[in-house]
């Protein structure tokens, strides 16, 4: 057990730990959170003992060993991928990196009997060890994390195959306790599942911090929330501390107003009292006192209110035919695609598959290689992008985004100013004087999103905009998304986020072939896990041979003299129905109505197509025999 006893840490005028105090125990599962700036990464570095508190202790066993993955991780670029892995004073960890740097040299000299010898001695070493099972283990994650040259040089290497590299040696290392700040950062979609998969039979505790809330919610068994200075414990998952948070919340208001209501009678009685004699109560008079100074945290943070955007006209964006490659690979090959009024689409695939690169074509940032675009004249792109924008640090956060506007307009037509929406994004009117300087990463980029918002875009790209904000954000993003009027399409492996936000995925699937996904991420998930099932499942021979049909059935055949006309007119159907859309504009009501009913219409649509397939091929059959 770990044990944490009164932890007090400050940055500036900022308390991060109000002399906190805790527990973790053998085998829990600990989530961390909390808004950017709270804290949550110097708590992790604490525990791991790359900072120090101010004051206050860490007590553990002495042999208790601590892993901690950084957010942004330090490799040695001059070792290999097995080398990087193996790192650790650990006794098999030193032991493994002989047996690959012996097993090397004799790949490169098959024939040198000290070489052989040297082998024997450190493989039985291994036996000894049973060392094995971890060596085995160690590159079955790097594979699974997408790694599969394990000599290569870091330096080699791409920056999100480095944050694999830095994950697998993270969960390799034997541990009592293995700390992960944001570890589901730069991961797709499959490597997300597969890392929370693997946690939930992790032998250690884990202390995570992660915006993923599905993750969240599937791995953890306790949340520790960070929120101004205090530290609140919530025994269960995300869903409970939930359920339990906005419990607490209602107490707080509860006792707040209990303590108005008392306050006001102890005030009431000292006036009525103060004239019939020349002295007061000391006492109750220093317990109003105190009374006073008490504070509840009763201060919701939410977005209530109707976004206001530029007008959208019918026109929005069409890409015809479009084809890009960089070098030898294809990213996109004659693409094409219509964004319609009330667009909501998610952008998912592999890491380098082309996603950010399709979002940079549309805001016409680069040129497909092949292909046109043609962008709506009152389409007003606002861009949020992976890359951190150069944030002036000399500026106080009230100046930067002032420097985009003063207010934004609503769609009911009110008026918003630039302090009330930085307190709808969670910066305080006393932190909105702070240098930019002092914010932490998260903070920038939370401050980042609010300008893009603040020029009142009427189509809305976000490429990975879940990393590096915290689960508090993005719930405040996601209400916005809400109520904004426009287009959004967003990259992103999140799947809560995407869930939430999207009704249509575009999947990239290589070598520059897409498929257009109706429904969320979920939905996409659950039909690719059906295929999988039904692809796996063993053929089922039947008892006896079906006798062979000579011919169709009267039904068959009746079915087979209309079914073209009904695809010709269902295709007609879905035809309209898209124009329809294109002339609905920006009233997002009619949009979508029409868009469920041709989701509708296109799934009947693919259902006639199947079944003509079926019925030709049985005429094809009956034909050959």
């Amino acid at each position: 057990m770990l044990t944490i006893e009164n932890l007090h840490k400050s940055y500036g005028e900022k308390i991060l730990f109000n002399n906190i105090t805790c527990t973790i125990a053998d085998r829990e599962r600990i989530g961390l959170i909390g808004v950017n700036g709270t804290g949550k990464s110097s708590f992790l570095k604490v525990i791991a003992g790359l900072e120090s508190p101010e004051k206050g202790t860490i007590k553990h066993p002495k042999d208790y060993h601590i892993e901690y993955l950084a957010q942004e991780p330090a490799l040695d670029h001059n070792l290999t991928v097995i080398d990087q892995i193996y790192e650790g004073e650990a006794e098999i960890m030193k032991l493994m990196r002989t047996y690959e740097a012996a097993l090397l040299k004799l790949q490169q000299d098959a024939e040198n009997s000290v070489y052989q010898t040297h082998l024997m001695e450190i493989q039985q070493k291994m036996d000894e060890a049973e060392a094995w099972e971890a060596n085995t283990a160690a590159k079955t994650i790097l594979t699974k994390l997408g790694i599969t040259d394990f000599g290569k040089k870091i330096t080699e290497l791409s920056g999100g195959q480095q944050k694999r590299v830095a994950i697998a040696k993270a969960l390799i290392q034997p541990a009592d306790l293995l700390i992960l700040d944001e570890p589901t950062n730069h991961l797709d979609n499959e490597t997300v599942e597969w890392l929370e998969k693997y946690l939930q039979s992790y032998k250690g505790s884990l202390l995570l911090v992660t915006h993923d809330r599905y993750f969240l919610n599937r791995v953890t068994n306790r949340i520790y929330e960070l929120d101004k200075g205090n530290l609140y414990i919530y025994e269960g998952n995300y869903e409970v501390f939930l359920e339990k948070k906005a419990e607490r919340e209602a107490l707080e208001i509860s006792s707040e107003q209990k303590h108005q209501n008392t306050l006001k009678r102890e005030l009431a009685w000292l006036r009525r009292g103060a004239k019939a004699r020349s002295t007061k109560q000391k006492a109750r008079i220093e317990r109003v006192e105190d009374m006073k100074k008490e504070t509840f945290d009763t201060k919701k943070d939410n977005v209530e209110f109707q976004v206001g955007s530029t007008r959208l006209g019918k026109k929005v964006i069409e890409l015809k035919n479009i084809s890009k490659s960089y070098e030898d690979k294809v990213l996109l090959h004659n693409f094409s695609h219509l964004v319609v009024p009330g667009e909501r689409l998610g952008i998912i695939g592999a890491n380098g598959s082309g996603k950010t690169t399709l979002l940079n074509i549309m805001a016409n940032r680069i040129a497909p290689d092949e292909g046109e675009i043609e962008i709506g004249e009152t389409v007003k792109i606002g861009y949020y992008t992976q890359g951190d924008e150069e944030l002036d640090g000399s500026m106080r956060i009230i100046d930067y985004i002032k420097e985009v506007a003063e207010v934004i307009h609503t769609k009911d037509g009110q008026v918003i100013t630039a302090e009330q929406m930085l307190e709808r994004f969670l910066f305080s009117r006393a932190e909105q004087w702070t240098y930019i300087r002092k914010l932490s990463g998260g903070e920038k980029r939370r401050l980042y999103l609010l300008k893009v918002l603040m020029t009142e875009p009427n189509v809305l790209f976000l490429d990975e905009p879940t990393n590096d904000l915290d689960t508090q954000t993005l719930s405040v993003l996601e209400e916005y998304l809400d109520h904004f009027p426009g287009v959004v399409i967003t990259v992103s492996h999140d799947r809560y986020f995407l869930d939430r936000v999207t009704q249509r995925l575009l999947v990239f699937i290589g070598q520059g072939r897409t498929e257009l996904f109706y429904g969320n991420y979920s939905d996409y998930l659950n039909l690719r896990e059906s295929s999988v099932s039904n692809d796996s499942a063993p053929d089922k021979t039947p008892d006896r041979p079906k006798k062979q049909k000579k011919k169709l059935s009267y039904k068959d055949q009746r079915e087979w003299e209309t079914i073209e006309d009904q695809i010709a007119e269902l295709e007609g159907k879905v035809e309209e129905l898209q124009q329809g859309i294109i002339d609905a504009g920006s009233d997002s009501e009619q949009v979508q109505k029409l868009f469920a009913k041709q989701q509708e219409t296109e799934a009947e649509l693919e259902a006639k197509m199947e079944r003509w397939e079926e019925l030709s091929l049985l005429i094809e059959d009956l034909e050959n025999n």
